[in-house]
């Protein structure tokens, strides 16, 4: 059954009620240039809150099937996605399934030459763009040789696309009904590039699919609620728990904004009971609450059932001081990539706070093993490599026989995450396989590390690294982001550090900004590179 399916189904329930809410709580000039993107940017123009049902939903999606296969497009093509958050994003992603199209979805903040490249490997010959991406997309449009066909969302179309909003109004609001099963290929992702470059990752419908009743299982979406959505679209993550609302037939609000009062004036307005928050936001959150910048009586949420946070590891004490102030919330962490889709392969489950720090266990329907390097189950307790394997796995690193040959083995993703699992069964995420800090002949995993950073009362985020040692080959270095208005210098850290084993605590500390991807997962080769590092992971890579 392809995911289409339900968006048809809630049409027929549910055609007048609410399927997707988009709020901009922003007024005002844009200051940041696009190379500054924050995870959500905002409307430059103004405030606005607009919505549609699901009857809208599903015919705008009919609309622009129909509007690609009225130009040609035929079951196979590749479709690119290239816009911001917004109302029009989820109908277009549907409207290229239901054309038997692949979604292509693109991170907004790629350069010209990456959206180039990513467009050339995953052969599109369609894309769609927004406002924001004129620049970008101009400065390559000679060499975008494969792209036949531009569709532009937004006012003011250039004279080289088409007018989204115009030809979708001539088009038939009828299902297509393009046959496919679950085997028919469905979309292409890229991958984060915290590892390097992009890769295109290939999906089949079963993927998507199988996202959804991943979802469904873990969180129980049921009438009455509502999830809030903050990450971005393009990203599996996102997308994949707001299947949890499509299988559901239930809103969800897609919030363009990340600051802490929007987020809670999101939930009281909107009647949200799911959350799914970043490290980051949720640190955010709690530190304006602390400042007396937010007073929790001022907002209606005693409706929010479930927090939960993906995408990197948990500290504990974040979770700790958020059941401080929400002692009722359900709380749950998922383990996901790009290359076994879905809202979570491993989690932990709402019923098992007692375990924070831990990603958990297997997820519904996916196994989970920990291995060393030649494959062979580590014993409990045992650091070695996690691998997965369901439904929800890729088919490949499409047109990349090597890449996916050293990661796809007997229908098993080596996820080239370190692993340990605890004597209960639960998994705990040690570190990138790469990330690994080796001194002295001493293997040292840096999230560890940047958890016991982050329980300091002046740390708000904490990335560490490895740096070039004559001696010892390498040294720990940690990057720290202080909170605002704390007074800490290198001598406080080092004194907190002492804690630690002294193999672990950091030879150097910096002051700086820790660099986040739109999925809040730090990006070590940022730093590496700003801290003269990179020959070390290029020396890892070659092991």
């Amino acid at each position: 059954m392809p995911i289409m399916d339900f968006l048809a189904q809630n049409a027929r329930l549910y055609p007048d009620e609410t399927a997707l809410v988009e709020i901009n709580p922003e007024n005002g000039p844009r200051t940041e240039k696009w190379t500054e993107f924050s995870l959500v940017e905002t409307d430059p123009d103004k405030a606005y809150r607009r919505e549609i049902s699901w009857a809208d939903f599903d015919c705008r999606a009919n609309r622009f099937a129909n509007l690609l296969l009225a130009h040609g497009v035929k079951k196979g093509d590749k479709v690119a996605i290239l816009l911001m958050n917004c109302l029009e994003w989820l109908p277009i992603y549907f409207g290229i399934l239901r054309a038997g199209a692949l979604a292509v979805p693109l991170n907004y903040r790629y350069t010209a030459e990456e959206i180039k490249y990513c467009l050339e490997l995953s052969e599109a010959s369609v894309l769609v763009f927004g406002p924001e991406f004129v620049e970008r997309i101009e400065s390559v449009r000679d060499e975008l040789t494969n792209i036949r066909l531009m569709f532009y969302v937004g006012t003011k179309c250039p004279d080289y696309a088409m007018s989204y909003f115009k030809f979708i109004l001539y088009c038939s609001s009828r299902n297509p009904s393009i046959p496919l099963t679950d085997e028919d290929f469905a979309a292409i992702y890229f991958s984060s590039g915290t590892t390097g470059f992009p890769k295109a990752i290939l999906h089949k419908h079963r993927s998507l699919m199988h996202a959804a009743m991943v979802e469904q299982a873990h969180h129980g979406q049921r009438r009455g609620d509502c999830f809030l959505c903050i990450p971005p679209l393009y990203h599996t993550g996102a997308k994949m728990h707001w299947f949890g609302s499509l299988v559901s037939g239930t809103p969800a609000v897609l919030l363009r904004g990340v600051k802490p009062k929007w987020i809670m004036e999101a939930v009281s307005d909107e009647n949200v009971t799911i959350v799914w928050l970043l490290v980051p936001w949720a640190q955010d959150i709690l530190d304006a609450i602390e400042r007396g910048e937010i007073n929790l009586n001022d907002y209606k949420l005693d409706q929010w059932r479930l927090m939960h946070i993906g995408a990197q590891p948990v500290p504990p004490s974040l979770i700790k001081r958020w059941k401080q102030y929400f002692p009722h919330h359900q709380y749950d962490t998922n383990y996901g990539l790009s290359e076994a889709i879905g809202p979570g392969c491993v989690h932990l489950g709402v019923e098992n706070i007692h375990k924070v720090g831990a990603i958990g266990k297997p997820g519904y329907g996916w196994q989970a093993r920990i291995v060393d390097f030649d494959g062979n189950d580590v014993k409990r307790g045992e650091v070695g490599e996690l691998i997965v394997k369901g439904p929800g796995v890729m088919t490949c690193y499409y047109r990349d026989e090597e890449a996916t040959m050293a990661v796809l083995k007997d229908g098993w993703l080596y996820t080239g995450d370190m692993a340990m699992e605890d004597e209960d069964g639960f998994i705990y995420l040690v570190d990138r396989k790469k990330d690994v800090i080796i001194t002295g002949g001493e293997n040292i995993y840096p999230v560890q590390i940047e958890d016991f950073l982050r329980s300091c009362e002046w740390v708000k985020d904490a990335a560490v690294i490895g740096r070039p040692h004559k001696r010892l080959g390498e040294i720990v270095c940690a990057v720290i982001e202080l909170k605002e208005g704390a007074d800490c210098t290198e001598e406080d850290i080092a004194e907190f550090c002492r804690a630690l084993p002294r193999y672990k605590r950091p030879h150097e500390i910096i002051f700086d900004q820790v660099p986040r991807n739109p999925t809040g997962k730090i990006e070590k080769p940022k730093l590496r590179e700003k801290y003269g590092a990179l020959e070390l992971v290029a020396q890892q890579i070659a092991r």
